[in-house]
């Protein structure tokens, strides 16, 4: 059975979901039997592993544009550090996952500002960095501390860049950026968000510059078994938001 949004994700409202508000303003979540928290700031946490997850940063998206003549303040890569340099210090993880596409292409390591590097260096002396392969970033880091590999796997979970094009029990992915417009009584409001249906996790992406894609994208289509749950991202809270009240850009 299809959703009334024709997504290719069967309608089941009898399905409840396990979550509740965190005091940090997060969700925690149940993920194919894991306890996890969904962080306002986009990124995941286990804490029973004290593994801290985030996806697509795109670093020296903007000096990529501005290579090719369209111009963007060349602030993403030093914000975006400073917001993971600051999950890192609340969470005090043992292991930083980056799930792939933390370069935005070939060369952006080599256009990294010293203090940007200096930034990744104390990340990697405090916690164990671990780089997975991303599609922008597919030969690796170079010079860049901490160890690459493709997939991580833990807890029952098995964490990849790009998803698998049909359900997959137990994955955590990122590169699709995800987004929701939510309706309201009024107009609508696009935010960042998890995306999930309890089996499967979707990240958003972490990066300034990364954008997002809306979940009702034919991008989406097929990868969950029911209809999922947005997890919109605001400014001190995440929000569960149900499929029936996601719109279309």
């Amino acid at each position: 059975m299809r959703d009334d949004g024709g997504n290719g994700v069967s309608a089941e409202p009898a399905f409840r979901y396990g979550f509740a508000q965190s005091p940090c303003g997060g969700l925690a979540f149940e993920l194919a039997g894991a306890d996890v928290l969904l962080r306002t700031s986009g990124a995941l946490w286990l804490a029973g592993e004290r593994l801290l997850v985030v996806a697509d940063l795109h670093l020296e998206k903007g000096s990529a544009y501005a290579a090719r003549g369209q111009m963007l303040p060349p602030f993403d890569t030093r914000e975006t550090l400073a917001r993971l340099a600051a999950e890192a210090a609340r969470l005090r993880p043992r292991t930083i996952l980056l799930l792939g596409d933390t370069l935005h292409d070939g060369e952006a390591e080599a256009r990294l500002a010293d203090e940007d590097v200096r930034t990744l260096t104390t990340l990697a002396a405090v916690a164990n960095l671990v780089w997975l392969l991303g599609n922008h970033d597919a030969d690796g880091k170079r010079d860049l501390p901490g160890d690459s590999t493709t997939a991580w796997r833990v807890g029952g979970l098995t964490l990849v860049h790009e998803p698998h094009a049909s359900p997959s029990y137990g994955e955590v992915a990122g590169h699709l950026h995800p987004c929701a417009r939510v309706k309201g009584r009024v107009g609508s409001v696009r935010r960042r968000c998890f995306v999930s249906d309890g089996e499967r996790l979707i990240l958003p992406a972490f990066g300034a510059y990364a954008g997002g894609l809306n979940v009702r994208d034919a991008a989406f289509e097929g990868l969950f078994r029911r209809a999922p749950l947005a997890v919109a991202l605001g400014e001190r809270r995440a929000h569960a938001v149900g499929w029936g009240q996601l719109g279309r850009d």
